[in-house]
């Protein structure tokens, strides 16, 4: 069976959220401050590089210098790695099944009557 959450650790997923929410290629300082502003996560510059490193290792990533700064680009979408994890997660606890799925999610959380509205234009458009 394949790894779970695509092959990348927590803290590499982190990262590479930071990256796709970026929009456009991002410097590695300032990917070193988002992640200290949203996270809370203070790493040194060397673990963050390390990590970013295995990132592009694992082609999710290119780097490439722009003068003195290093950059990030993204090379898999979050779209693809989203629906990677998705179709992981429903095929491992839900057997495929995406009523399973959504049986067992709206047991355990209240929806909306705007959420229940929404989902239901969502399946009577498939």
């Amino acid at each position: 069976m394949e790894s779970f959450m695509g092959d990348l650790s927590a803290c590499e997923t982190m990262i590479m959220k930071v990256i796709w929410d970026a929009k456009e290629d991002i410097a590695l300082q300032d990917l070193i401050r988002e992640l200290a502003d949203r996270y809370k996560k203070n790493y040194a510059r060397t673990t963050i590089v390390t990590f970013v490193h295995k990132i592009v290792d694992k082609g999710f990533a290119t780097t490439y210098r722009k003068g003195k700064a290093a950059y990030i680009h993204p090379e898999k979408s979050l779209a693809a790695y989203r629906d990677e994890l998705l179709q992981q997660q429903l095929e491992f606890w839900f057997d495929g099944k995406p009523s399973a799925f959504l049986s067992a999610w709206c047991e355990k959380n209240k929806l909306s009557r705007e959420e229940a509205d929404r989902i239901r234009e969502i399946i009577e458009k498939e």
